[in-house]
């Protein structure tokens, strides 16, 4: 049996654990639509988080990669916006389909390399280090905001 995408997007490793602390960014679970809040929500912090740390960095020298990084934070930056203008409770259906539309222009982006490159394997190394970096996200924010963080922030 085929899942629907939502159920299908809450088998990921940030979706799976039972109880969570509702904490900058982590998750409380209250139903369906709390739950898609949060994740909603989580999205945005983690999102803001890094284009506030991609703005705080010196470009590369090289200009491919300031090229790509620029790319990066221009696609977050569309990606939120959009988000942000849809109905309210629609903002988590948006959030779950992007993933899909950046996989498929991955793919046909891919598809035009050559198979020398293993456009294939870069295009997945790439997928996989977007979703260990967004577990890995610590949120930018004051920190004097009236609760504990159960985690060490670095500053």
């Amino acid at each position: 049996m085929l899942l629907p995408l939502r159920e299908k997007a809450s088998l990921s490793p940030a979706l799976s654990e039972t109880k969570e602390l509702a904490m900058c960014g982590d998750i409380e679970e209250d139903g369906p639509s709390a739950l898609a809040e949060q994740l909603y929500a989580r999205f945005l912090i983690h999102a803001r988080s890094l284009l506030a740390a991609h703005s705080r960095t010196k470009a590369p020298a090289d200009h491919l990669h300031a090229y790509m990084d620029r790319l990066f934070a221009d696609a977050l930056s569309r990606t939120m916006r959009d988000g942000e203008a849809a109905q309210e409770e629609r903002r988590y259906d948006v959030l779950a389909m992007q993933p899909l539309v950046f996989a498929r222009l991955a793919g046909f982006l891919a598809a035009h390399l050559s198979l020398q490159e293993d456009p294939l394997r870069k295009t997945i190394e790439a997928l996989m280090l977007g979703y260990a970096e967004a577990e890995t996200i610590v949120p930018d924010h004051d920190h004097d905001h009236g609760h504990e963080h159960a985690r060490e922030h670095h500053h």
